[in-house]
């Protein structure tokens, strides 16, 4: 009986363990928005001047940000990393219902028109053979 319940121990400690240590590998996320040349600038001011800062109060690490552009359209693209999936889901939900954010969004929209189309998002994990 003994040792039945030290087996016992050990395997529940592996487990707890296993999951401990998946939940703590760092989420990323991937966030694509389509923006448009005639309000470009008003876009990139929201952003710059009031998401980011808004953002920072929910703890999102951006940790970079670019512009890509074809023939077809300009996109805005920027990187996140999360510690995990559920801060990542609280910080979007604190963001998306921030009530300085929600003026902002409407003051802009009322002035510019929409300032970004298309919404992409990705949630991303490392490979295991991915570079450190």
């Amino acid at each position: 009986m003994k040792l039945f319940f030290s087996t016992l121990l050990l395997v529940t400690t592996f487990i707890v363990k296993s999951q401990t240590a998946a939940s703590d590998k760092p989420v990323y996320q991937l966030r694509i928005y389509e923006i448009f040349e005639s309000n470009k600038n008003q876009f990139h001011e929201r952003f710059r001047d009031h998401a980011m800062r808004i953002m920072m109060k929910y703890n999102f690490k951006i940790t970079s940000i670019w512009e890509s552009k074809s023939d077809k359209k300009t996109e805005f693209v920027y990187f996140l990393e999360w510690p995990d999936e559920t801060t990542m889901k609280k910080a979007w939900e604190g963001f998306k219902s921030d009530p300085e954010w929600i003026a902002i969004k409407k003051e802009f929209t009322a002035k510019y028109g929409n300032v970004v189309g298309n919404i992409e998002d990705r949630i991303l994990t490392k490979t295991d053979y991915s570079p450190k």
